[in-house]
């Protein structure tokens, strides 16, 4: 990988979202899974919003038939740490505690989820 800015914005995180979701897919596949109506401006939107993510190493395009293909090259689990890490590293001086136990104390949790808290917790001690 290289060292480019993954940072990526709502409208690329909405792409992502669908190549996640369907793992190879056409521009026009992805403008017809984002936007109610298609249209040549939405295809446009979706294809500057594909060229700044392969830019930013997100996506990769397959070339070899006529409609060019793209599949993700960041796992959403990546994705989430480095956007984790990001906003840890500006409001918390780069610890994820604070904000976690933010999150934990803004959140009703379930059953199953102190259970997996609780696992998580006892196995990084």
């Amino acid at each position: 990988m290289t060292d480019k800015p993954r940072d990526v914005t709502d409208s690329e995180l909405a792409v992502l979202d669908v190549l996640w979701n369907q793992p190879q897919a056409t521009i026009r596949e992805i403008t017809e899974a984002i936007y109610e109506d298609y249209s040549p401006s939405s295809h446009a939107t979706v294809q500057k919003l594909l060229e700044r993510l392969e830019a930013k190493d997100c996506v990769v395009r397959d070339r070899s038939g006529f409609a060019h293909r793209f599949r993700a090259t960041i796992e959403r689990s990546d994705l989430l740490d480095r956007q984790l890490e990001a906003v840890a590293d500006k409001l918390c001086e780069g610890s994820l505690t604070p904000l976690l136990l933010h999150l934990a104390s803004r959140t009703k949790l379930s059953d199953e989820e102190r259970k997996l808290l609780r696992k998580l917790i006892n196995d990084r001690t």
